[in-house]
């Protein structure tokens, strides 16, 4: 399904030049439910922002489903990330003046898809992720743990082939962050989505059926 080809990534701050990732290549196939790790630093997450199209590599190539996202103009770039990318951040990036259920809507309303629809499926979607009573809650009115939830539905609301979560469990106690792991695993079971997290939480790493390590932008091992 990804494809990441010798990718390099080079930022330059203050007349410092920073090589975030040397030469990374590595292959997610289809359904895969696996982390990328390494200590603060490593170009972890810098992978998953280019993974994700949020960012382009200074070098290297990244075909998801045959396609080089490298290169392509932002709006293409946008296109791509609203038809197959669901995103799951730390700091969860829910919209605080939108209830749980206008949250889970927003990738659906950019899509266009009519009214009727999105209320039915995100209020299906918020039920599986076990708060279908917590629909018309806006987020300041839910838990760190609840908040998370909204964030999963909302990114496999319309069902992306893949899902990018950049240290999901980093703000939660590890009792609700094995719950969330469950619930994410079970999505990925029922839904095939492919899930690559970008953590070095032992509980997400525990969890994933594949770790690739990375250290000082490198693969390790």
């Amino acid at each position: 399904m990804i494809i990441v080809e010798n990718i390099r990534k080079i930022y330059k701050t203050k007349g410092e030049t920073v090589e975030a990732l040397r030469g990374v290549s590595f292959k997610i196939e289809a359904g895969e439910f696996m982390a990328i790790a390494g200590p603060s630093g490593s170009g972890k997450s810098t992978m998953l922002n280019l993974l994700g199209g949020l960012d382009q590599p200074t070098s290297g190539k990244i075909l998801i489903n045959g396609q080089d996202i490298t290169g392509l103009t932002e709006t293409e770039l946008c296109d791509i990330r609203l038809k197959n990318i669901g995103f799951i951040f730390q700091a969860y990036n829910l919209i605080p003046v939108l209830t749980a259920q206008e949250n889970v809507e927003f990738v659906m309303l950019l899509q266009g898809l009519p009214d009727n629809i999105r209320k039915k499926k995100s209020l299906e979607i918020l039920t599986e992720v076990g708060l279908g009573d917590h629909a018309n809650r806006f987020p300041m009115e839910l838990s760190g743990g609840q908040q998370q939830r909204v964030a999963v539905a909302r990114a496999i609301i319309t069902a992306p082939a893949l899902v990018l979560a950049d240290e999901p469990t980093a703000n939660l106690d590890s009792t609700t962050a094995g719950s969330l792991l469950d619930l994410m695993a079970e999505l990925n079971r029922k839904h095939n989505v492919t899930f690559v997290f970008s953590s070095h939480d032992p509980l997400v790493l525990s969890r994933a059926k594949r770790v690739i390590h990375l250290h000082d932008g490198q693969i390790q091992g």
